[in-house]
């Protein structure tokens, strides 16, 4: 099953931030996605078969 995202959705991860918080904003997408963490900013470049593996689920559907 493909997930369906884009950019500037927020998404659920696994795995929880450090911070504390576990809701991501795509900011890039490509053959790696950047992710940046909403609670710290913090931002994370991930290749794209490891996120689709690591991402629990769409939260909130960028309109746009």
């Amino acid at each position: 099953m493909e997930k369906e995202f884009g950019l500037y959705d927020i998404v659920e991860m696994k795995k929880q931030h450090p911070c504390g918080t576990n809701r991501w904003k795509i900011i890039r997408m490509g053959m790696d996605i950047r992710i940046k963490c909403e609670g710290c900013q913090h931002s994370v470049l991930i290749p794209r078969k490891e996120f689709t593996r690591k991402m629990k689920k769409i939260l909130v559907k960028h309109e746009g």
